[in-house]
C-alpha cells in the first residue's frame, strides 16, 4: 500500500451471501478495509443475519449455516456504518 499515491480514500470490501441472485439473495458476512490518501486505515467486519434460510449449496461454499449468524445485526443494522465507511471512496473488490 505504500507504493499507492491516493487522492481518494479507497475501498476494499468482500462479501459472502446465500448465493449469486442480486434480487434475492442477501450477504451474510462483510469485511471492509479504508485506506485514506495519508494511509491511514480503518477496518470492519461482521456476520449479517441475512433474514432467510442460507441454501446448502452457499454454506457448502463459505461455511456459514443459519446458526452462526442467528443472533448477528441485520444489514439493515449496520447500513448507516457501511455507508460511512463507503462514503467518497473509490472501491475495489475482492474475490
Amino acid at each position: 500500500m505504500q507504493n499507492l499515491n491516493l487522492t481518494r480514500p479507497l475501498v476494499f470490501f468482500d462479501l459472502e451471501t446465500t448465493g449469486i441472485d442480486v434480487e434475492k439473495d442477501r450477504i451474510v458476512q462483510l469485511a471492509i478495509i479504508r485506506v485514506e490518501p495519508d494511509g491511514t486505515r480503518r477496518t470492519f467486519e461482521s456476520l449479517v443475519n441475512p433474514e432467510r434460510p442460507i441454501p446448502p449449496e452457499a454454506t457448502r461454499v463459505h461455511g456459514i449455516k443459519d446458526s452462526d449468524v442467528a443472533s448477528e445485526p441485520t444489514f439493515s443494522q449496520i447500513k448507516a456504518e457501511v455507508e460511512e465507511l463507503l462514503d467518497g471512496a473509490d472501491l475495489a473488490g475482492f474475490n
